[in-house]
C-alpha cells in the first residue's frame, strides 16, 4: 500500500528545502497540513506535495534576466570656504 501522507522532514527532503520552509508554506497556505490525531504532527498529502513540486518546477523554467549594470555615481564634493582671522 503506497504511503498517503508525508512528514515535514520527508517533504523538505523531496523538494530540497529546509523543514522551516515547509512549515512557512503551511502558514501561508501554499501547502495544507493535516494533523496526526495521536501527536498533532503535521502531515502532508502526497498529491499536494506533487502539485507544489510541479508549480515550483514550472516557475523555475522562466528565464531570468539580471538587472542592468549601473555605473557608480561620482562623489560630489563641495568646496568648503573658511575664513581664518
Amino acid at each position: 500500500m503506497p504511503k498517503q501522507y508525508l512528514t515535514v522532514n520527508e517533504v523538505a527532503k523531496i523538494i530540497g528545502v529546509s523543514p522551516l520552509t515547509v512549515r512557512n508554506w503551511d502558514q501561508k497556505g501554499r501547502l495544507v497540513a493535516y494533523r496526526n490525531p495521536l501527536n498533532n504532527y503535521r502531515l502532508y498529502k502526497v498529491s499536494d506535495v506533487e502539485n507544489l513540486l510541479k508549480e515550483i518546477e514550472g516557475s523555475q523554467g522562466k528565464t531570468f534576466s539580471p538587472p542592468p549594470k549601473l555605473e557608480p555615481e561620482k562623489p560630489k564634493f563641495r568646496k568648503l570656504e573658511i575664513e581664518i582671522e
